[in-house]
Parts: structure tokens; C-alpha cells; sequence
């Protein structure tokens, strides 16, 4: 093993979900001595140390990395709170409570942090409302005039970095396709579990959504691309102190997606028809039946609440602007990986089967 491979070591803050998982994996691939830190308990993953601690409580999380000294740090995890402002204080708090434990080692060469597109969309509680930034979306535009925990992440990121000499990177995910149960932000799995619904009950699988996203054009985030990124940015020497947009690199409308997701799913579709139909009016109500259908069907999940975030996929296929961005940046740079996104969907459903998340 190349001995300056050897003497690196991770740090994944939200190991366990949908980014972390994802980045886990690409890391123990590549022989990285890898640590995840998450706020739940959780089962454990192949060749990762699994450490837990309330990432809000800065003594926590200092008691949880006593004993590590990381030399790359990469956080992924997020806590969603009723109003923006307490997504600020809480998510400030988690990157802050982290980096200043880690950066005490001395250890830390570069901390990579997964942000998103509401980078340029606004906070959830003011969704593409107001004023946008035009598509597809840069990284060099201008923050937005409005409260943002993004932004307040990445200020923690940045001042870190000044005390503890550190090199850094954001990595602005669209909506990510991946694998972890119990996720807050996971479309993917949220139409499979729609989509079993919909099987089980003999109906249509209805888009969600409205015309702005069914006739659009968007793109999305496989989670292995967006870790690939990220290990990328860590690593190349030369590159500078930055943000990348990280996206698969195709684009595609919802109303040429819509249909193909659901011959993977063995539903018959039903596009947009004058009006959103919300997952969580289409849903309501269906947590006995999904607790049937796992029992029956042999599911590891019956509580449907940790299978499918209904809330979050209304909420991307409900924005009243188009949303996709340019590549240019980690291209230009030699980020050259590519994921078609049809083909990560159905990597995705062909996962939930396997592990039984869904039914076969």
C-alpha cells in the first residue's frame, strides 16, 4: 500500500445515512482507516469504527473522538427543525461542536462538507420563492438575501479552517439517490415505498408533483458519485479551498422519468394531471398497510416513517422554478465521473429488494 494512502484516516460525520453510508463504502474500498460518527445507533458497517454521540452537545462529541485523530474529516449529517432559525443554530452548532474537536489533534488536513442545492433555492420554509438564481445554477453566484443553515455551516467550515490550517471543500448535492434506512431526505426509497403502496392497493403511481417539475429539466445526485467527489476533492493536491456542484451529469424531465420508474417498479403510471397531488395527501393514512405489507412480505421496516420521507419528495417535486446545475468546476478540475441516473435508480430498487426494504 502507497505509504501516504496508509497514513490517512477518516472521520464521517452521519455515517449512517444516505451521503455518509455512500462515503463510508467508497472509503474502506480504497483502504482508509474510517471512523463514523452519527447521532442514532445504528447496525454496524463493514470495516468502519462506529461511534455515536448528540453532535449538538459539543462534550459528547468531544468525550466520542477521544481517542482519534483523523486525518481528513467529511460531514454529511444535518438536523431538520421547525423554522430556519432553528436550523441555523442547531446545524451551525453540529459543524462547529465537530471541527473544533477534531482540529485540536492537529491531525486534520482537509474537511470536505456536503451542503445542496438550496445553496441557490432558499431555506425549505421559503422555497424557490423570491429571488433565484438562474439554471443551471454556478458556484461562484452570490448567497442569497435570506437566512440560510447552509450558509451558516459553511461560515463554521471556513472558520475552522482559519484556526486550525486546515484545507477545505463543499460539495452541493441536488436531490441524492442512495441507500439508508431512517433518512430524512431520501426520494428514491420514498417512491419505492409509494410505489409498493400503490401495488398493494391496486392504483396508479401519481407524480406528486406540478407542471414546473414535470415539464422542467432537473438532475439528481447518485450518493456513490457525490462520495467519489468528495474523496476526490480531499485528495488531489493543487486544488484550491472551494465548492463544487455535485450532480450526475445527465439531465431529464419528470415526465420522461416519471413512466420508466415505474416499469421498474411494476406500477402503472399517472403523470401530472392540472394539479399536485402531495405524497402526503396521496399517503395519508397508510402506515397499518405498510406494517401488513412488511409482515407479510418479510420487510425489516415496518414503520413506515423510516422508509419513506413524504414531506421532502413533495417538497423537490413542488418547486415553482427549474432546478439543475453546471459541472464545469470539478470537470475543468478532472472530476470526470459520470452516473446515468436511470441506471441509479434502478441500482437503488434493486438494493431495497435485496435488503428488503421493499417487497420483491
Amino acid at each position: 500500500m502507497n505509504t501516504a494512502v496508509h497514513r490517512r484516516s477518516a472521520l464521517v460525520v452521519g455515517g449512517t445515512g444516505i451521503a455518509g453510508r455512500a462515503l463510508c463504502r467508497e472509503l474502506v474500498a480504497k483502504g482508509w482507516p474510517t471512523t463514523s460518527l452519527s447521532r442514532r445507533e445504528t447496525a454496524a458497517q463493514d470495516g468502519v469504527t462506529m461511534l455515536r454521540a448528540d453532535l449538538t452537545d459539543p462534550q459528547a462529541v468531544q468525550a466520542a473522538l477521544a481517542d482519534t485523530a483523523p486525518t481528513h474529516v467529511f460531514v454529511t449529517a444535518w438536523s431538520r427543525r421547525p423554522t430556519e432559525a432553528e436550523n441555523i443554530t442547531v446545524n451551525a452548532a453540529m459543524v462547529r461542536n465537530v471541527l473544533d474537536t477534531a482540529g485540536h489533534a492537529g491531525t486534520v488536513r482537509h474537511v470536505a462538507l456536503v451542503t445542496g442545492l438550496k445553496h441557490y433555492l432558499g431555506p425549505f420554509e421559503a422555497y424557490g420563492t423570491g429571488t433565484t438564481r438562474d439554471t443551471p445554477f454556478h458556484e461562484d453566484e452570490p448567497r442569497l438575501d435570506a437566512p440560510n443553515f447552509y450558509y451558516a455551516q459553511e461560515d463554521e467550515l471556513w472558520a475552522a479552517a482559519e484556526r486550525h490550517g486546515f484545507s477545505w471543500s463543499v460539495h452541493r448535492s441536488h436531490t441524492i439517490i442512495g441507500y439508508a434506512v431512517g433518512n430524512a431526505m431520501n426520494m428514491g426509497q420514498t417512491l419505492a415505498a409509494q410505489a409498493a403502496l400503490c401495488r398493494a392497493e391496486g392504483r396508479p403511481f401519481v407524480f406528486p408533483g406540478n407542471e414546473v417539475q414535470w415539464n422542467g429539466v432537473t438532475d439528481m445526485t447518485d450518493a456513490g458519485l457525490l462520495a467519489r467527489q468528495m474523496v476526490w476533492a480531499a485528495t488531489t493536491e493543487g486544488l484550491p479551498s472551494q465548492a463544487y456542484n455535485a450532480a450526475n451529469g445527465d439531465v431529464f424531465r419528470w415526465r420522461w422519468m416519471w413512466s420508466r420508474i415505474a416499469r421498474l417498479l411494476g406500477v402503472e403510471p399517472e403523470g401530472y394531471a392540472g394539479r399536485p397531488r402531495p405524497l402526503e395527501e396521496q399517503m395519508a393514512g397508510k402506515e397499518d398497510l405498510w406494517r401488513r405489507l412488511a409482515e407479510r412480505e418479510g420487510l425489516v421496516e415496518a414503520d413506515l416513517t423510516r422508509v419513506a420521507s413524504w414531506w421532502h419528495t413533495d417538497s423537490d417535486l413542488n418547486r415553482p422554478v427549474e432546478c439543475f446545475t453546471d459541472m464545469s468546476r470539478s470537470r475543468g478540475a478532472g472530476f470526470a465521473h459520470y452516473v446515468d441516473t436511470l441506471t441509479s435508480f434502478a441500482a437503488l430498487f434493486e438494493t431495497l429488494r435485496n435488503q428488503k426494504v421493499i417487497p420483491a
